[in-house]
C-alpha cells in the first residue's frame, strides 16, 4: 500500500492530528478502496491484540490501524508496538497518535528508531506559525492570500485553528479563490471576540438573552447574516447527528461513525442534555427557513436572525 507502514503523529493540536490521520487513510484507500480502518485506544488494546490485527488475512486487503492516545499505553503494550515496528506487515499502516510530552516517550523513541514517518502537530502559539497556517490553508483549498490579508483575517477571526480553517474555506467559496482585504472586512471585521459559532452555542445552550446580545454585537461589527445562519445550521445538525448515533458506541468508534473529532462530540453531548428529538427536528426546520430568508434577501435580516435565535431556544424545551 502507498501509505507509510509507520506514522508517528506527535502533538496536541487536534485539528492537525486529525488531518494527519486522514491523509494516511486517504493514501491507503487511493490504492485499495476496501482498506479497513481500525481505531484503537489504550483501553481496548489488550496484550496480543496488535499481533492478531497485523497477522496475514485469508481474505487479503489492507488495514490502517490508528492508535489513539498512544501516550497512555502501558510499558508492556509499548514494548509490543515497538517490537512490531521493527518488522511491520506489508499490508498494514500503523498510525500512532501521541499528545507529546514525557508520558509514553518510550513509544516515540522506539517508533522513531524504527523509521516511522514523524508528523508534528504541536499547538500553534507563535504569530508567524499562525500566519503560515492560514496561507497554507488557503493554498490547500486552491486559493491565494497575501501576507497582509492573512494577518488581517487572523486579527478578525481570532487564534482558534478550526475557526480560521472555516473562515478560509468560506472566503474561498465566496471569492472564487483570491482573497482580498475587502472580502475579509465584509465577512469577518470585528469578530475576534464573537462569531456565528458563539451565537449558535449560546442559543443551543438555551441562553436567549446572551445569544441575542452576541447576535446584535456580531451584526453591529459587520458579521455576515449568512455566516451566522450557517453556524446555527451546523450546530443544530450536530445535535441531530450525535443524538441519532447508534447506542453503545463510545470514544474513537463514535468519532469514526460520525466523522467528528472527539472534542466536538463531547461538546454536542453536553448541549443535547436539554434537547429532545422533537426539539431538534423543530430547530432544523426554523434554521432552514431562516437560511432561505437571509439568502433570499430578507427585507430585515436582523429581525429574521433574532426570530430564528428565539425559535431555536424555544425548540430546546419542546417535548
Amino acid at each position: 500500500m502507498p501509505a507509510d507502514p509507520l506514522t508517528l503523529i506527535v502533538g496536541d493540536e487536534e485539528l492537525l492530528a486529525e488531518r494527519a490521520v486522514g491523509e494516511v487513510i486517504a493514501a491507503a484507500r487511493a490504492d485499495d478502496p476496501e482498506t479497513e480502518v481500525v481505531d484503537l485506544s489504550p483501553g481496548g488494546l489488550e496484550s496480543g491484540r496488535l499481533a492478531e490485527l497485523t497477522s496475514p488475512s485469508l481474505f487479503g486487503g489492507g488495514k490502517v490501524l490508528v492508535l489513539r492516545s498512544a501516550q497512555d499505553l502501558g510499558k508492556d503494550l509499548i514494548a509490543e508496538v515497538v517490537a512490531y515496528a521493527k518488522r511491520p506487515a506489508d499490508d498494514v499502516a500503523l498510525v500512532a497518535v501521541h499528545a507529546g510530552g514525557a508520558k509514553g516517550k518510550a513509544l516515540v523513541d522506539g517508533l522513531s528508531k524504527a523509521g516511522a514517518r514523524k508528523v508534528s502537530c504541536s499547538k500553534i502559539t507563535k504569530a508567524g506559525e499562525r500566519l503560515a497556517f492560514v496561507r497554507a490553508e488557503v493554498r490547500r483549498a486552491g486559493g491565494a492570500i497575501n501576507e497582509d490579508v492573512a494577518r488581517g483575517l487572523i486579527e478578525a477571526v481570532g487564534h482558534d485553528l478550526r475557526e480560521l480553517a472555516s473562515a478560509c474555506s468560506q472566503l474561498i467559496a465566496d471569492t472564487g479563490g483570491k482573497i482580498s482585504e475587502e472580502a475579509v472586512a465584509r465577512y469577518y471585521r470585528g469578530q475576534a471576540e464573537v462569531s456565528g459559532f458563539t451565537v449558535a452555542d449560546k442559543a443551543l445552550d438555551g441562553r436567549l438573552a446572551e445569544a441575542l446580545e452576541q447576535l446584535r454585537w456580531a451584526l453591529g461589527t459587520g458579521t455576515s447574516p449568512v455566516l451566522i445562519v450557517s453556524a446555527l445550521a451546523q450546530g443544530v445538525r450536530g445535535l441531530a447527528k450525535v443524538g441519532g448515533a447508534p447506542r453503545g458506541l463510545r470514544g474513537p468508534g463514535l468519532a469514526k461513525e460520525l466523522g467528528m473529532p472527539p472534542w466536538k462530540i463531547e461538546r454536542v453531548q453536553r448541549q443535547l442534555r436539554g434537547w429532545s428529538a422533537e426539539g431538534v427536528a423543530r430547530a432544523l426546520t426554523v434554521v432552514a427557513e431562516a437560511d432561505a430568508q437571509v439568502k433570499g434577501g430578507a427585507t430585515d435580516p436582523a429581525y429574521a436572525l433574532e426570530k430564528v435565535v428565539s425559535q431555536v431556544v424555544s425548540a430546546r424545551g419542546t417535548r
